[in-house]
């Protein structure tokens, strides 16, 4: 048999053990942690809307109207009107025909790629897309070509070498990076080698475009250019849940082919109430997206100033480069010392050799609050650097 205990002691001695953390209260910048109160730097709620007191009082509300539990698929018995009202407001937020609404991020790519791509056919992937788009083309079964990050010119080369039904899939904002894929050279190349681009927009609706529409609309491009546009609600967004949205015909196919959509219980109606509050305020109020883009400008005019290895990203994620998985997971623990959060990530969630401290901004972090980070760097830096190295180890 093989031997997991001796897997996971090597992981531990290579740096890679992972642990789950006990939350305790609301997520927030300031929550509890196996029970000791810090300051996160590590969530994905970029505009603070988790907590948000509207978007509780949505969901409170919509109770008694909806009931708790979905109780059913969506094509048995569980598709309730506050999902279809969802899924309007998602077409329309994303200035598209249509949206269907899914259980999570991983099975909305998982279930679409699946369905546009089979057995024959070829799909391309970013080399750093997010594990669900992988696994979505292995599940596929059709042939997956990976193309080096963001490099249009050598994905155009194997699309004009590859005859067959193509689909080009990549993320909106890279999740372990920062930074926002190459969508108008992507969707040139596309149309003119006759693929079909699927992007999931994860990290960058909400926070990109016009009032946080998403990547696709900062970059100035239409339904007919990206026919297919994923993206979850778990983030920005502050609730749960995931979606696609297009043309008619991709939900209408989806609906028939999506097999994480047609066995899967339906999620609770009442969460559906909530998130469309949540995206009336997202597309009504620009402020937080404002005071966000300020943190994000001076976190990097901090961190720059203390020789950190900063990533070229615009965006609330904001990855220092660090490379060691030890040294990473030391720096880590000396911010947690000083009551920050802030996670070390390492192989395979990045590359060999890659291991990095992964910030993120919210619009809920207050001025003050970034100022603590930056000096909890500094002082955390000076520690590790005046370690031994076997001590990190």
């Amino acid at each position: 048999m093989r031997d997991f205990a001796a897997e996971i002691e090597q992981r531990k001695r290579d740096g890679l053990y992972r642990h789950r953390r006990l939350m305790s209260g609301p997520q927030q910048p300031e929550l509890t942690a196996d029970g000791k109160p810090l300051l996160s730097f590590c969530s994905n709620d970029y505009l603070g809307l988790a907590n948000d007191a509207g978007n509780i009082e949505a969901l409170k509300q919509a109770l008694p109207e909806t009931g708790l539990g979905g109780a059913a698929s969506h094509l048995v018995c569980g598709h309730h009107e506050a999902h279809h009202q969802l899924e309007e407001r998602l077409a329309a937020f994303t200035r598209r025909s249509s949206a269907l609404f899914f259980s999570t991020g991983y099975m909305a790519n998982m279930g679409v790629i699946s369905a546009l791509v089979g057995r024959g056919d070829t799909v391309f992937s970013d080399k750093l897309n997010h594990a669900s788009i992988v696994d979505g083309c292995i599940l596929s079964r059709a042939r997956m070509r990976r193309y080096a990050h963001g490099d249009v010119a050598t994905l155009e080369t194997m699309l004009a070498n590859t005859d067959g039904h193509k689909v080009v899939v990549t993320d909106g904002v890279f999740s372990m990076d920062g930074d926002v894929a190459p969508l108008r050279e992507l969707a040139r190349v596309c149309r003119e080698q006759g693929a079909l681009l699927v992007v999931d927009d994860a990290h960058g609706l909400g926070v990109l475009g016009p009032q946080g529409r998403g990547s696709v609309l900062e970059a100035g491009l239409s339904e007919e250019e990206v026919p297919v546009l994923i993206g979850t609600l778990g983030k920005a967004v502050g609730t749960s849940g995931a979606f696609v949205a297009g043309p008619e015909w991709l939900t209408e196919y989806l609906v028939q082919k999506a097999r994480t959509y047609i066995y899967t219980t339906a999620m609770p109606p009442a969460l559906a109430v909530a998130t469309c509050a949540s995206l009336d305020r997202i597309e009504s109020d620009d402020a937080p997206r404002e005071h966000l883009n300020q943190l994000i400008a001076d976190f990097r005019s901090g961190a720059g100033r203390l020789g950190y290895e900063l990533m070229p990203s615009k965006t609330p994620i904001q990855p220092i480069m660090i490379g060691d998985n030890h040294t990473a997971l030391a720096l880590s623990r000396a911010l947690e010392a000083q009551g920050l959060l802030v996670t070390a990530i390492r192989p395979p969630t990045v590359p060999v050799g890659q291991a990095r401290l992964r910030v993120t901004l919210s619009a809920a972090h207050t001025t003050d609050q970034l100022k603590q980070l930056l000096a909890a760097l500094s002082k955390a830096r000076h520690l590790v650097e005046e370690t031994p190295e076997e001590a990190l180890q």
